[in-house]
């Protein structure tokens, strides 16, 4: 039987590159003790007052079919929240909802690449970027994060990458996986660049309440200039511990918006009314966990670096913001893929390996920051006696 090529490009792009945390579910419904260190899940529960609006909301029979844009009380709050965030007006007719970032993401970049074009987007990227560009067809371009530069992506690392088929400048910050925010002079090279060579800007900001102390956040969004060619993507997963709601948005120039509804209305013709009233309460006020989350998340970062920066020839990336913090284990002589799938089996300590993340990650592995600190302390113990044990085995 015949297969349409997406299928073919995106083979082994999806579950696979979890496969480490898939193993440690798998052993821990076995009964073993694992300290799961793997994916971004907040680590408190959905707010009570909005639980109780979506319940509400579905016992008034907020029930039946939305539009193909987003239930108007939910346009008019992100319209208003951005609109007061960024400093410029934002109408409602600049905004569409979908069900998380996944799916906005999947939406806008199938609106703007197709087979022929370029996409670029840094690498190290979130594991799903590589799925998302290779459905539309569009050839994925690898723009290096660099250590050097706190792994914020440079202009002229991009310039250099820019041909006659670039279409697409994909941003994430903050960054999943390093935690890197980009600085506003940054975002202003990375502009220019796009002015220059009439490229869209798309930039993943799911992160926006999770940056830490000591840290600005700024947007393309907030550059007028910009206002043409930039959308943003955003969801209430993170910020409001929401993940399995799946309410996410996108903000672009309204000639866009238009362009992306019937495709909206050809995928999805609208997400649930209870969870757009939900989503409306928690965008139009401060998140009542986002800011707690950022103070824990920063506190263990800051843990993992005590106990490991400099240990058995470890070393740890402070991140900005976020929910995660790097190890390079480079130096250990274990890939990040072997040291994550030893650490597991051996120590019961699970992490997600670089590679899931690009090759610029190779060598590298990425830590959750959700779990109790106690658990983190317990985890920093174990990946010391692993990577001390490896440095003992090759003396």
């Amino acid at each position: 039987m015949k297969y349409a090529s997406i299928t073919d490009r995106l083979d082994g792009l999806g579950g696979a590159k979890w496969t480490i945390h898939a193993r440690a579910r798998a052993l821990k419904a076995e009964g073993r003790p694992i300290i799961e260190l793997t994916i971004g899940e907040p680590d408190v529960p959905t707010p009570p007052e909005l639980m109780r609006t979506a319940t509400a909301a579905k016992l008034a029979g907020r029930t039946g079919y939305s539009n193909g844009r987003g239930e108007p009380a939910l346009l008019r709050a992100l319209a208003d929240r951005y609109t007061a965030r960024r400093g410029r007006e934002i109408t409602t007719d600049q905004v569409m909802c979908f069900p998380g970032t996944q799916t906005t993401l999947f939406a806008v970049l199938l609106a703007l690449a197709e087979a022929g074009d370029e996409v670029l987007v840094g690498d190290p990227m979130y594991a799903t970027y590589e799925g998302l560009i290779a459905a539309t067809g569009a050839t994925l371009v690898p723009v290096p994060l660099r250590p050097e530069h706190g792994f914020r992506m440079q202009a002229e690392d991009i310039a250099a990458r820019i041909t006659p088929r670039s279409r697409v400048i994909f941003l994430n910050s903050p960054h999943n996986p390093t935690g890197a925010v980009l600085h506003r002079a940054e975002i202003a090279a990375i502009g220019a660049l796009a002015l220059a060579h009439d490229l869209w800007i798309l930039c993943d900001e799911v992160y926006e309440e999770l940056v830490f102390q000591g840290t600005d956040f700024a947007s393309p969004l907030d550059d007028p200039a910009l206002a043409d060619r930039v959308i943003v993507a955003c969801s209430i997963s993170k910020s409001h511990a929401a993940p399995g709601f799946r309410s996410g948005w996108c903000i672009g120039p309204a000639d866009f918006t238009a362009r992306l509804l019937p495709l909206s209305e050809t995928m999805l013709f609208g997400n649930q009314p209870f969870i757009a009233d939900m989503t409306a309460q928690a965008v139009s006020q401060t998140s009542p966990i986002a800011a707690g989350m950022a103070e824990r998340f920063q506190r263990r970062a800051a843990l993992i670096a005590r106990r490991l920066d400099g240990v058995a020839g470890l070393a740890v990336n402070r991140p900005e913001a976020g929910m995660f913090a790097l190890i390079d284990v480079r130096n250990t002589g274990l890939s990040g893929e072997d040291f994550a799938a030893g650490l597991l089996e051996t120590k019961g300590v699970a992490v997600m390996p670089g590679e899931s993340f690009g090759a610029g990650l190779a060598g590298w592995l990425r830590l959750s920051l959700t779990q109790e600190d106690d658990l983190i302390s317990e985890a920093c113990d174990r990946i010391a006696c692993f990577a001390g044990a490896l440095g003992k085995d090759a003396a």
